[in-house]
């Protein structure tokens, strides 16, 4: 039997400013939240939530984790992103589908792919 994988921890520094980022970019929505330090957003009621850890002041910004938004026309979400200061990397084509990397405000890797929605 699978195990579904339920969160994405990022370590961040600045919970509000990553917290927007993903409402903006990606319209993710943040969750009830009563503890300090931590706020979990979904991109959907049940589906796998990215939850938002205050990170240690040692902690190094980015971590070795890469969030995969599907996309169906990543040249077109590229675009409309970029124009809101959203900057991504080259787009990479397969015979079979598109993917495109970013940032976020806390270093994390991002990345946009049509991968298995065409």
């Amino acid at each position: 039997m699978a195990i579904p994988i339920v969160r994405a921890i990022l370590y961040v520094k600045n919970i509000p400013k990553v917290a927007d980022f993903y409402q903006r970019h990606f319209g993710m929505t943040p969750l009830p939240s009563y503890e300090k330090g931590w706020l979990e957003m979904t991109s959907k009621p049940g589906g796998c939530t990215i939850a938002l850890h205050q990170a240690s002041a040692a902690h190094k910004s980015g971590a070795a984790i890469k969030l995969v938004f599907g996309v169906e026309d990543v040249r077109k979400f590229k675009s409309e992103r970029e124009q809101q200061g959203l900057k991504f990397g080259p787009i990479h084509s397969t015979a079979n589908f598109e993917f495109a990397n970013a940032k976020d405000p806390a270093g994390n890797s991002v990345q946009i792919s049509s991968r298995g929605l065409k």
